[in-house]
């Protein structure tokens, strides 16, 4: 089995990656993340197996991006008294499109919920991993990364007001 080219790789994969690296680093870092996850990737690809789960491999490497971009920001200073409770896209050329708004809204929910909850909700619903690698990722059984999962998706139907 032949490489994709990386042109499509990106095409087909790029919208998981954007929604792991939403969910991990928030809408302010999420394009960051998103680009240091595509050039990482685009160095490593030659080298990947041809067998090799490309999908799963781009989203462990958004997750890592996405966590030194959060850590980064912690030592960005903040040059103003309070931040704003929303941005506002008033006025602004190319402001965001309901679809990322939306995004940024689920994002801004999934980054609320308890640590395994956030995680299994990012690597199963967003990233797309089997409960298994979840369980992998985050330690603990299968069984504790699906029930994590259902809590989390639980949660956030209570948050967002849609029906259990």
């Amino acid at each position: 089995m032949m490489l994709l080219p990386f042109e499509t790789v990106v095409r087909t994969h790029g919208r998981t990656v954007l929604r792991v690296c939403l969910s991990v680093a928030g809408a302010d870092d999420a394009d960051d993340a998103w680009s240091e996850t595509f050039l990482s990737a685009l160095d490593a690809y030659p080298r990947l197996p041809a067998d090799a789960n490309v999908e799963a491999w781009l989203v462990t490497i958004a997750r890592r991006k996405a966590i030194d971009v959060v850590r980064a920001r912690g030592r960005r200073p903040v040059t103003v008294e309070r931040l704003p409770e929303e941005p506002s896209t008033l006025g602004i050329p190319g402001a965001l499109d309901d679809e990322r708004a939306a995004a940024e809204t689920v994002a801004r929910a999934v980054s609320a919920l308890p640590g395994k909850q956030r995680q299994a909700v990012t690597y199963h619903y967003l990233g797309g991993l089997p409960y298994q690698e979840v369980a992998d990722i985050i330690g603990g059984t299968t069984d504790a990364a699906r029930r994590a999962a259902a809590d989390g998706i639980s949660a956030l139907r209570r948050t967002m007001g849609a029906r259990p």
